[in-house]
């Protein structure tokens, strides 16, 4: 019973891990195009003055590495892969809402950017102006997937390694713990007829 709720806590890790790889792969593409588009108009490829095609570039690729680490993660139900997956993403999240309540608060938000040479910035906001519902929903299904995969990861560390078919009964496992305050001598376990002794 217990290795059939891992699998399926496993399976939707994957699951809502792969909403981050597909945003990754769109936002790699989507600053491969920006990048195509400018060199065809200046001839030359984007300077640093065009960070937003960069900026978009790098997330795309950060999004990727996450989802990367989260399938490993989850493959592995390592408690170590799984805390640096979760670290990963909360950081991800917290960026993310900064740069929300940034947005929201501040009215004058946009000089907190540099000035976009390529124009790429004022056509993503004109586009989100113009789709806003859309955008809205897009923006709500990312954050519920990285929440989601938070809380599933969260699940999966704290049910620990999985032990396998390691031993037969509980009757047979030795505790690896000892109590802190007793005084307890663990007793081997002889295998055969305790009577008969080894002689040198």
């Amino acid at each position: 019973m217990g290795r059939m709720i891992r699998s399926c806590l496993q399976s939707a890790l994957k699951l809502v891990n792969s909403v981050a790889g597909f945003v990754g792969v769109g936002l790699i593409l989507y600053s491969l195009w920006m990048i195509r588009v400018w060199y065809r108009q200046a001839h030359a490829f984007p300077t640093a003055d065009s960070w937003f095609i960069y900026t978009s570039l790098g997330l795309g690729v950060s999004f990727c590495l996450i989802a990367f680490s989260g399938h490993i993660a989850a493959e592995t139900a390592n408690g170590h892969c799984l805390s640096c997956y979760m670290v990963l993403v909360f950081l991800l999240v917290i960026l993310e809402a900064a740069i929300t309540a940034d947005v929201i608060l501040n009215r004058d938000w946009e000089e907190d950017f540099p000035e976009d040479t390529t124009g790429r910035f004022n056509g993503l906001k004109d586009f989100i102006r113009s789709n806003f519902e859309l955008c809205k929903w897009i923006g709500l299904v990312i954050v519920v997937a990285q929440a989601m995969s938070l809380f599933v990861a969260m699940i999966l560390r704290a049910l620990g390694p999985y032990h396998g078919n390691c031993y037969d009964s509980d009757d047979e496992y030795l505790s690896a713990r000892l109590p802190l305050l007793r005084n307890q001598v663990q007793h081997t376990q002889y295998v055969g007829d305790p009577s008969v002794q080894c002689r040198k």
